[in-house]
């Protein structure tokens, strides 16, 4: 099978490849193609994987492009996960809503939405390329706001593109091994929007085994996600929100504890290091490469963690890996047909009481070699449903102002978050995004 990975020039791709040299049944993926608009930064990540795969038997073969058509061709799977205008944008995201005493972050809030509406447009030029030269292929998207970015791009793919996170499995699995049990034995009760998503029940056996944890001081301070929250929050809640919640509940101490370095100014700063040292000596390229994984892992949501007295990240979540496992289970399904239940975002039909039929949602999906297909959830109740909607509202309202270049309905995007405080703040962010985020000014013209 022939892979193409759009953003291949990205710091995450050594992730992907490492799962591929792991993966040895039958068909496997026998070719990586990278694209991504910088050769230069395609030439370091090529060091690290042609390191990566020394000692290794029939390793995938490595092909680099900056034309996008060229990596298409022929592909069996697509990996898309591009970032338009780079590091510098996400720190604009970041920067402008803060200035404004808002939230700044890459995916929730305001920095989503600028972060949206200029994606948005490439993401549907990237379906309609695929829908051209591979239109049997399936399309695996990490692109950030996944769920708005998959919705986008259903338009033109329709069930052939899928969203992945790995936030949803992490918190399963931690909530698992608190109560001592094997993450692969236990069903949940899952369900939202990417980054806005709940685990309400986990089955073990037949029974939810959900109450005794949150019953439990000594297994919830096992559980990141609790410690991050608080037993008392959690409780109130009766479910283990996903760790992006934080921002909701949370948004004045996150506010706060955003003001200083921001995580996109943090990874600008580590990324043009790694960069520049596999630059300097490609020899060193791999061992380079780890170290900055290292550190950005360690530092993942650390504003929050200190902010909540969180403690540092538990070591076997760092080892444990992430979306790359994810996208490696879902080719597996598909492509040898080996029949699975994942957290995956997709087209949520009937799945989702309250949202409509096409909105992309994060729920357990059955996958096959006949494809996906989002399994029912529970109705919610009005506290997790009325926030689902007006986010949902947020990123359709999104979509339709980048295809469209309005003004007017980028305004309303940002109006409509819960996190923006009056229609003169959105009007000002639209401002601020413009004149900073040169990518957004091209797409909002209106």
């Amino acid at each position: 099978m022939r892979l193409a990975v759009l953003g291949g020039g990205g710091f995450r791709v050594p992730l992907v490849y490492g799962a591929l040299l792991r993966d040895r049944a039958e068909p496997r993926v026998k070719e990586i193609v990278l694209y991504d608009v910088s050769a230069e930064r395609l030439a370091v990540i090529g060091h690290v994987l042609r390191q990566l795969a020394a000692g290794h038997d029939d390793p995938p073969a490595v092909r680099v492009t900056t034309s996008l058509d060229e990596a298409l061709r022929e592909a069996d799977f697509v990996f898309s996960a591009i970032r338009v205008g780079g590091l510098a944008g996400r720190t604009a995201d970041e920067r402008v809503a803060l200035e404004l005493g808002l939230l700044g972050q890459e995916t929730t809030g305001p920095g989503g939405v600028a972060y949206g509406l200029r994606t948005v447009p490439v993401a549907v030029r990237v379906a309609e390329r695929v829908a051209a030269l591979a239109p049997r292929a399936w399309v695996i998207n990490f692109t950030n706001p996944a769920g708005m970015i998959t919705e986008a791009m259903r338009r033109v793919l329709g069930d052939r593109v899928i969203g992945i996170c790995d936030s949803p499995i992490g918190l399963i699995r931690r909530a698992a091994a608190a109560l001592g049990l094997d993450p692969a034995r236990v069903w949940p009760d899952y369900v939202g929007l990417n980054h806005l998503g709940w685990l309400r029940g986990l089955l073990h056996e037949g029974r939810d085994v959900l109450p005794e944890l949150l019953a439990d001081d000594a297994a919830l301070h096992r559980v990141e996600e609790a410690r991050l929250f608080g037993p008392e929050w959690v409780r109130t809640l009766g479910a283990l929100p996903n760790e992006y919640l934080y921002y909701y509940y949370f948004t004045r101490e996150s506010v706060a504890a955003l003001r200083g370095r921001t995580r996109g100014e943090t990874l600008l700063g580590q990324q043009n290091a790694f960069y520049a040292a596999v630059r300097a000596s490609p020899g060193e390229a791999l061992a380079a490469w780890r170290r900055a994984r290292r550190e950005r892992d360690e530092s993942y949501m650390a504003e929050a963690r200190d902010t909540a007295d969180a403690g540092e990240r538990d070591a076997a979540d760092l080892e444990a890996g992430g979306y790359e496992g994810i996208a490696l289970a879902l080719m597996a399904a598909l492509a040898r047909g080996e029949p699975s239940t994942m957290i995956l975002n997709v087209g949520n039909g009937a799945a989702v009481p309250g949202l409509p039929a096409e909105a992309v949602v994060e729920v357990p999906c059955a996958v096959g070699a006949a494809g996906v297909r989002p399994l029912a959830t529970r109705p919610l109740p009005g506290r997790f449903l009325g926030l689902l909607q007006q986010v949902k509202a947020v990123e359709q309202t999104t979509v339709e102002a980048a295809l469209s270049g309005s003004a007017a309905l980028a305004v309303e995007a940002f109006a409509l978050h819960p996190l923006v405080d009056s229609v003169s703040t959105a009007r000002a962010l639209l401002d601020g995004y413009r004149a900073r985020i040169p990518e957004l000014a091209e797409v909002i013209r209106g």
